[in-house]
């Protein structure tokens, strides 16, 4: 029922922004970077729990936590860019939002590496020689 929650402040939110907005264009601008951040906030423990929940995953399944925490890593980058980016565009900045996502890009590659290389070196041990 935490959605109910969420759902509940982003439209009591969206719906101040919208009164405000015509007075106060900036205060309606901070209100809503405001409640993104909340939610985000809101969501924390919840990311918490399930970065818990995949490292005892990984232990019970033996995988080595170099991988995964290089995973997790990638999925954080993920999202925050992509959180910075929907703040961004919601602050009229779709420029410097484009220029998120592609840092998160190319931050998401660099983290991949390693994987990448072990992959690449197990298919070229199963190939005969």
């Amino acid at each position: 029922m935490e959605i109910l929650q969420i759902v509940g402040v982003a439209l009591i939110a969206t719906f101040l922004a919208l009164i405000i907005k015509e007075q106060k264009p900036v205060f309606a601008s901070m209100l809503v970077i405001f409640v993104s951040i909340i939610i985000f906030l809101f969501l924390v423990d919840q990311i918490y729990e399930i970065i818990h929940m995949l490292e005892r995953i990984a232990i019970t399944a033996n995988v080595n936590m170099m991988y995964v925490e290089t995973i997790l890593k990638i999925i954080g980058i993920a999202y925050i860019a992509e959180f910075g980016s929907q703040i961004t565009k919601d602050a009229g900045q779709g420029a410097i939002a484009s220029k998120i996502e592609m840092a998160g890009k190319i931050l998401i590659l660099i983290m991949a590496i390693p994987i990448l290389t072990v992959i690449i070196e197990t298919v070229i041990s199963l190939i005969p020689s």
